[in-house]
């Protein structure tokens, strides 16, 4: 048997409750597929009262889903239908790509390869997702680079590295900069990628290096 999470989600509060059905109904489809495909099904987490057009980061059941799956080797998450993990397609998509990018399966029970379809609207949006994804990157480097232009216009020099311990309240605020979601992807560029950035702006380690994981998540807590 493997391990499985189900995800519950009911948009409106008046289906909220234990006479209504919409719970009910969700847990019933997700048990009677885990166990014809022999799915032990872990836990459950449930978002009451919540729009299908949230971001999965600004759900709450959804937020401690995600905690959870981190420890304890689930892989796969189990809902009842597409839209109850999303009604938004764009939300939905980028939700599901993101789980995916960690190593999560999405089965929508009543549809378990709805995700994996080449249809007209996800091929599209896919390709929406992944032009705005170039888009950030050559954005980066353009600010990274004016960045520098600026510096060596202002100080006369640019190539020079700062080590970040005699510079800490600048790396901090750039670190921090670079951490806060896109607006556009909803997303933060990772620890390593901010250490890229922050060599690229002539931040370093004394050694000269460019500053390691820890270090950036130090910076970006503190």
């Amino acid at each position: 048997m493997t391990n499985c999470l189900a995800y519950y989600r009911t948009s409106s509060a008046t289906n909220v409750g234990e006479d209504k059905d919409s719970l009910k109904r969700q847990k019933q489809a997700v048990e009677d597929y885990a166990k014809k495909n022999k799915l032990t099904i872990i836990r459950e987490f449930y978002d009451k009262a919540v729009s299908g057009s949230d971001h999965i980061h600004e759900r709450k059941g959804f937020a401690e889903l995600l905690a959870y799956m981190k420890s304890n080797g689930a892989k796969t998450i189990l809902i009842e239908t597409a839209n109850r993990f999303s009604r938004d397609t764009i939300v939905g998509l980028t939700g599901e790509k993101f789980l995916k990018d960690l190593g999560y399966n999405l089965v929508p029970v009543d549809a378990p390869n709805y995700f994996q379809e080449d249809t007209p609207t996800n091929k599209l949006i896919r390709s929406v997702l992944l032009a705005v994804s170039d888009f950030e990157k050559s954005s980066l480097v353009a600010k990274l680079r004016g960045a520098r232009m600026r510096k060596k216009v202002e100080t006369g020099r640019c190539e020079g590295r700062i080590g970040y311990i005699n510079s800490m309240e600048k790396v901090r605020k750039e670190a921090k900069r670079l951490r806060r979601v896109n607006p556009v992807s909803k997303k933060q560029l990772s620890y390593n990628k901010i250490g890229k950035a922050l060599f690229d702006l002539g931040f370093t380690t004394p050694t000269g290096k460019p500053l390691d994981q820890q270090q950036i998540y130090r910076l970006c807590n503190s």
